[in-house]
Formats: C-alpha cells, sequence, structure tokens
C-alpha cells in the first residue's frame, strides 16, 4: 500500500533526532570548504623489499610526471636505489623532472620546504622520517607556492 505524499514537503533527515539539529538538505548548501582544495601534504607508506617498494612507486611516479602543469616533478634525497636510468626505464618526462640532494650543512627536509615554498615545482616527492610538526611545515610550504607534497616512508 503506498500513501500519497505531497511534493512540496520535505522529508526529515535520518539523523536529526540523534543529532539535535536539522542537516541540510542535498542542493541546500553548497559544498564543504575543505573539498575544493586538495590537502597539500600526502605520505605514502612503503614496506618489503627494496625492488617491491620500487615496483609500487614506479606508477605513482610516472602519473607525476605526466602533469600538464608546466612546473617540474622535483625528487628530494631519493634511495640510491632510485636511478636515473630506472627513472627512463618507467617512461617518466624527464625534461620535467628534477632531482636534488641536499648540500653539504643542508638537510632534505629543509630542501623539501624550499622547493615547495618557491613553487616551481608541482609536486615535490620526499623520503623523510617526519615527525607530526615536520608535516605541518611540509604543508605550509606547499600551501605558499601552490604545490603538493608527497613523502615516501620506506619502513
Amino acid at each position: 500500500m503506498q500513501f500519497p505524499q505531497s511534493l512540496n514537503r520535505s522529508q526529515l533527515p535520518l539523523f536529526e533526532a540523534f543529532l539535535g539539529t536539522a542537516l541540510p538538505l542535498l542542493g541546500d548548501e553548497s559544498p564543504a570548504p575543505w573539498l575544493d582544495e586538495p590537502e597539500p601534504f600526502s605520505e605514502l607508506r612503503l614496506s618489503g623489499s627494496p625492488g617491491n617498494c620500487r615496483h609500487l612507486l614506479g606508477p605513482v611516479l610516472r602519473e607525476l610526471s605526466r602533469n600538464q602543469d608546466a612546473r617540474w616533478l622535483t625528487l628530494i634525497a631519493p634511495p640510491a636505489s632510485i636511478t636515473n636510468a630506472w627513472l627512463r626505464s618507467l617512461g617518466l618526462n624527464l625534461d620535467r623532472l628534477l632531482l636534488l640532494q641536499p648540500r653539504a650543512g643542508q638537510d632534505a627536509l629543509e630542501l623539501a620546504r624550499e622547493a615547495l615554498r618557491l613553487g616551481r615545482s608541482h609536486t615535490v616527492v620526499s623520503w623523510i622520517g617526519l615527525q607530526p610538526s615536520q608535516r605541518a611545515s611540509l604543508s605550509s610550504a606547499a600551501r605558499l607556492g601552490s604545490a603538493q607534497s608527497l613523502n615516501i616512508r620506506l619502513d
């Protein structure tokens, strides 16, 4: 049996009674502000043999190298197993790739922050064991440079 329902009445949200406030109905409100802007910091945690980790990382780097943004894909202090020959074998666009190692007296975190802040890279990929405050500093630098920070953590 069906009961006729007026099309002018909106249905009460399912969880209104539990939350104590009315939830907006679909289409009533613009999307949440955090959905408009991507998170500038991401971390990828890989564990296993170096060969398996490279196998998982390869497609990620290949996709990043094909970004339509005219800026660089920058790799900061990659492990020794990430060689130019390996990068070439993946089919990366090496014309838009920077491979940077910290100079004497400079650490990888400082180099990554500077590369992000300058905004000449669309994505800065680093291999750093980060503390929460360091993650926040990379995120802030990425926002300043309108860039993305990807940290690879090898366990």
